[in-house]
Formats: structure tokens, C-alpha cells, sequence
């Protein structure tokens, strides 16, 4: 008699093929192993963690210069001479690489989770490799170029730092269990290791706790302390809705309410101040159809009879920078195909009429241009026989300071230069317009003391414009007024309460609470409660009294003050800390 054995039936085990498939193209069951990772193997994962991180703050910091793709355009402008927006084919493969990497980054940690050798497969590694290098090269590449776009990142770090904050915590818990399963496991690691992953894990969480109170977002406030909202200067009108420095642009800029108008003024050969931003015609004119020969020169070489007869708009139309003909209609097309050079007494015109301030900044012609050494008095008398009201124009050029002083005592004047507040009172400066990097909130503070206007450039992002409004900056020019005016409050603003809870050793413990704008605020009563659910009932029943009774809250309100405040965690997540927290340490525990 014949015995058959039974057939070894294996379960399908489907979700683990695609893991171990995708990573490592390891599809069948005898492919896969529960043995330790080699150090080959190892140092992959170092690689595709590193490559990881610089992606996120590479992808991060793209994200937060979003507000200033039309000048990275532009700078690229000035390197090469054509027109392209660089900025969509660099996001669209950062993005693509980040989704990339951060896919495989969630398969390698469950690889980890389910215990399987890690094989990164060799296509991944050069693809991984190439998004490592290509990205070490993208940073060099604007650290040469655009190296003061630094400072924006930590302005965005600044505005969403509570959200950011959330994320991580967030994120850091969801590893607790990965965490605590690897330091389980005494059989498959070394105790050195564990105990250096296991302190490594509660380093990270202590560094995220404690991060708060080294950043201050301008709008963790009281709705009281809200300075009024910054007014909003047109930078060459409204450059995103018609071709910048045009008649149109400004009008569209008027009709989004605007307090001011922002130009660039060039002199021309015959002396006729006119609004340019570039030091050639090529880009926003057509130059090259008329003057082929001259299409490179400077535009302060072409005298107004020729710089009048070019188109000021059909560019626009061509290369639609900011991707809004498609919903113009066709009368406004039409409009937009007609615009010429415009002069500044057409602006000083419109804003006479608008009632609006007036701010240019002036280009002096180079040497041997007829109008080299007069450029500053052919603009002045531009602007005094416009009967623009000298308290609304912003003069900006060092040039002959003290003479326009003199010949025109009303203008605010006002300095691109961030110099001291001794140094700008000593010049008589009233007002100071600077990049809106460059400027701190102690500086905002230091400005407002000495009775300083200051301006921001350029501000196209509510979240940018929100932040700036808490900050407490006067105005902002902006090429996107349209978007701002969307904006009448900022976009988050958290009011900060304080409860004082008191303890049987009469200790008074300071508890904030962080509240979103328009949301209601807690109860000290809810929240004394909330604090005591774990005492027994009695304890509770005593707490309750001492808070109802003992009049400590109204008393001792005082205590908690501006300074500690800034020092004490975000706490308008402190419930939800606290849960992540107790998540992380359960896990632990757990295993």
C-alpha cells in the first residue's frame, strides 16, 4: 500500500508579493528572506533616507517660493535672454521625484515592519542615485543664483510652524510601532543597536517638543493686537491680469482697489521719462519686428517718435507668463493687443485721478546718453507739472536728494536701503521699501518706534501677505493685487488665553490654550476638569470648589504673561500632543 504524503498548501500571500516585488523585484516566495539586511543593503536605505530628506526640503522650498517664481523667470531672463517659465518643468519634477522616493521609503520601512531582507532593486538605485545628484545640483545651482530666496523658507517655517509641527509629531508616532518592534526583537539585533535606535527615537521626540520654543509665528496673537491691514501698492499695476508697465495694467490695478501705483521709469533719448522694467525692449515689445538691427540695444537709445510706434502687448498674448489668456474674453484680448509704451505722465495722470499714491524707480542712461546728467530733473518736472499732490509720491532715487528736497519738500522720501534708523532719520527718510526678506520683526518693531513707514516687496501669497499683516507692516507691493484683495483677514490667526489651575500644594500651574480665530473658547471649569480625568472623584469635587470659589483665576490672571507665553508650547495642539504622546509610549509598552 502506496501512503501519499499530504501537498504542502501555501496561503497566497499577495500583499507581501507586490511589496517585496516592487522593491526589489523579488516576485516568487523562495526569492524573499526573513534574514538580517547585509551592510550593502544597509547603506542603501542611508542613501534613500538622505535622498529623502533633501527632496523634502528641496520640494519645501519650492513650495515656499512659490511667491516669487515671476523674478526667478526673470533673473533666468537676464542670464540667457529668452523668455521661458523655468518654474513648471523644476516643480513638476520635483514633485515627481519626491512621490518617487518617498514611495519607496514607505516600502523600505515595511520591509522593515514585516521583517524582510531589504533588496533594493538596481534600477531604483540608479534612478534613486540620479534624484540625489540631480538635486545636490539644483542646490548649488540657486545658492549662486538666488541665494537671498534662502531667507524665505524661514518665514514659511515662521507662518505655518504650528501645522508643520502637527505633521511631524504625526508622523514620529505613527513610527512608534515600527520602533518598538525592532527593539523587541533582542534575537535579530545587537543590544548596542537597540538601545541606540531606542534613544534615538525619544531624541527626535524630545527635539519636537522642545522645537516650539526656539520659533514665533506672527499670527499666535491676540485678535486685539492685529495691527489695521496693510495697504496694497500695484508693482507695475497688475502684471498678472495685462503686460506690465502698461496703461492698462494700471487701470486693471485701480479697479482691484489699490492704494498706490509702482513703476519703472527709463528717460529716453530726446528726455521723455517712460515706463520700462528691462534694460532692453526685446521681452515685452516688438522691437525685434521694427528695429531688427537694434533689438539688443538699450531701450534709452530710441528716442519716443520710434519707442510709439512699438506693440507693448502682443507678448503677452504669446507667451501668456501667467497663464491667463485662455479665460480672457476676446473685447479683452483685444485690449491687451493694443497697448503701447506707456509714458509717466500717463500714470501720474491716472493716479491723479485715482487719488492714489505714486512710487518709480528711476534707471539712469548710460554715459554719452544726451540725458545723462539731467535724468533726475527731467523726471522731477514730470512729475510737478502732473499735479500729482506731493505728499502722495514716493521718491526713491539717492541721486540729487537733497536738490529734489528742495525743489519739492512734499515727497516722501524713501530708501531702498536697509540702513540704521539714526542713519535714515539723519537723511530725513520717511519711509523705507525693501524686499520682504530682508527685514525682521525686530526690525518691523525698531521702524515703527522711530516713526518709519516701511513698504514690502513683492507680496503675491496670502499666507505671505497674512503673515506680514501680523508682523504689522504698513503696505506691500504686489503683482498680483487681485489675490490680496481676496484676503481681509489673515488666513489663520490663533488667540492666545491663559487658565491658572490650582493643585493641593496650592501651586499654581499656568495652562494655555491656543484657539483658532472665530472658534469659542474653552471653559476653565472644562478644562480644570479634562486636566483631572484621571483623580479619583473626590479630588475632582475639591478641584472644582477651589476654582469656583477660591476666585484664584481672576486673582492670579496676571501671572502668566507675554514672555511666557513665547516660551510654552503651541498649545492650540497640546490635546493633540498629548494623545500622539501617549500613542507612542503605549506602543512601546505594548510590544
Amino acid at each position: 500500500m502506496v501512503k501519499h504524503q499530504p501537498l504542502q498548501v501555501y496561503e497566497r500571500q499577495l500583499c507581501l508579493s507586490c511589496l517585496t516585488g516592487i522593491y526589489g523585484c523579488r516576485w516568487k516566495r523562495y526569492q524573499r528572506s526573513h534574514d538580517n539586511s547585509t551592510k550593502w543593503e544597509c547603506l542603501w536605505f542611508i542613501i534613500l533616507f538622505l535622498t529623502f530628506i533633501l527632496l523634502l526640503c528641496w520640494a519645501f522650498f519650492w513650495w515656499s517660493a512659490r511667491n516669487d517664481y515671476s523674478e526667478f523667470n526673470w533673473l533666468l531672463y537676464n542670464r540667457s535672454g529668452d523668455w521661458t517659465d523655468s518654474t513648471v518643468a523644476i516643480v513638476t519634477t520635483t514633485a515627481a521625484s519626491f512621490t518617487y522616493v518617498a514611495f519607496l521609503m514607505i516600502l523600505a520601512l515595511c520591509h522593515i515592519a514585516v521583517g524582510q531582507q531589504l533588496n533594493l532593486f538596481w534600477l531604483h538605485k540608479t534612478l534613486v542615485t540620479a534624484a540625489l545628484l540631480s538635486t545636490i545640483a539644483g542646490l548649488i545651482y540657486i545658492n549662486r543664483l538666488w541665494g537671498d530666496e534662502w531667507n524665505t523658507i524661514v518665514i514659511s517655517l515662521q507662518s505655518m510652524g504650528p501645522f508643520l509641527h502637527i505633521g511631524a509629531l504625526a508622523a514620529i508616532t505613527m513610527l512608534a510601532w515600527l520602533v518598538a518592534g525592532q527593539v523587541i526583537h533582542v534575537e535579530r539585533t545587537s543590544k548596542y543597536s537597540q538601545a541606540l535606535l531606542l534613544l534615538g527615537y525619544l531624541g527626535a521626540i524630545l527635539c519636537l517638543y522642545l522645537a516650539p520654543l526656539a520659533i514665533t509665528a506672527p499670527c499666535l496673537m491676540d485678535s486685539d493686537h492685529l495691527s489695521p491691514r496693510p495697504a496694497v501698492i500695484g508693482r507695475r499695476g497688475a502684471p498678472t491680469l495685462a503686460p506690465e508697465n502698461t496703461f492698462l495694467s494700471f487701470t486693471k490695478a485701480l479697479q482691484q482697489k489699490v492704494s498706490g501705483l509702482e513703476a519703472d521709469v527709463t528717460i529716453s533719448l530726446d528726455g521723455v521719462p517712460f515706463l520700462m522694467r528691462d534694460h532692453s525692449l526685446r521681452r515685452t515689445t516688438d522691437v525685434d519686428r521694427l528695429f531688427p538691427k537694434r533689438q539688443f540695444d538699450g531701450a534709452s537709445s530710441f528716442s519716443w517718435a520710434e519707442l510709439s510706434t512699438l506693440n507693448a502687448g502682443q507678448w503677452f498674448l504669446r507667451d501668456d507668463p501667467f497663464w491667463i489668456v485662455q479665460y480672457m474674453t476676446p473685447k479683452e484680448r483685444a485690449q491687451v493687443a493694443n497697448q503701447s509704451v506707456c509714458r509717466l505722465e500717463e500714470m501720474l495722470q491716472l493716479a491723479v485721478e485715482s487719488n492714489c499714491s505714486v512710487l518709480f524707480h528711476l534707471r539712469r542712461p548710460p554715459l554719452g546718453h544726451p540725458r545723462h546728467v539731467s535724468w533726475v530733473n527731467d523726471t522731477l518736472q514730470v512729475v510737478l507739472r502732473s499735479g500729482t499732490p506731493q505728499k502722495r509720491v514716493m521718491w526713491t532715487p539717492d541721486w540729487d536728494r537733497e536738490v529734489v528736497r528742495q525743489v519739492a519738500s512734499g515727497f516722501q522720501q524713501t530708501s531702498e536701503e536697509k540702513l540704521s534708523t539714526e542713519a535714515l532719520q539723519d537723511q530725513g527718510i520717511l519711509q523705507v521699501y525693501l524686499r520682504y526678506n530682508q527685514v525682521t520683526r525686530s526690525d518691523l518693531r525698531e521702524f515703527s518706534a522711530n516713526n518709519l513707514s516701511v513698504t514690502l516687496y513683492t507680496v503675491n501669497e496670502p499666507w505671505l501677505y497674512s503673515a506680514l499683516w501680523c508682523s504689522g507692516v504698513s503696505s506691500v507691493s504686489s503683482d498680483a493685487p487681485h489675490v490680496l484683495r481676496n484676503v481681509p483677514y489673515p488666513v489663520w490667526l490663533m488667540v492666545r488665553q491663559c487658565t491658572l489651575l490650582p493643585c493641593k500644594d496650592r501651586a499654581c500651574i499656568c495652562s494655555e490654550v491656543w484657539r483658532m480665530s472665530g472658534v469659542r473658547s474653552y471653559n476653565p471649569e472644562q478644562i480644570m476638569l479634562s486636566a483631572a480625568v484621571r483623580r479619583s472623584s473626590q479630588d475632582v469635587s475639591l478641584m472644582k470648589e477651589k476654582l469656583i470659589f477660591s476666585g484664584i483665576y481672576e486673582d492670579r490672571l496676571s501671572f502668566c504673561t507675554s514672555h511666557q507665553g513665547d516660551l510654552l508650547l503651541w498649545s492650540h495642539a497640546c490635546h493633540v500632543r498629548v494623545s500622539l504622546l501617549t500613542c507612542a509610549l503605549f506602543s512601546l509598552i505594548h510590544f
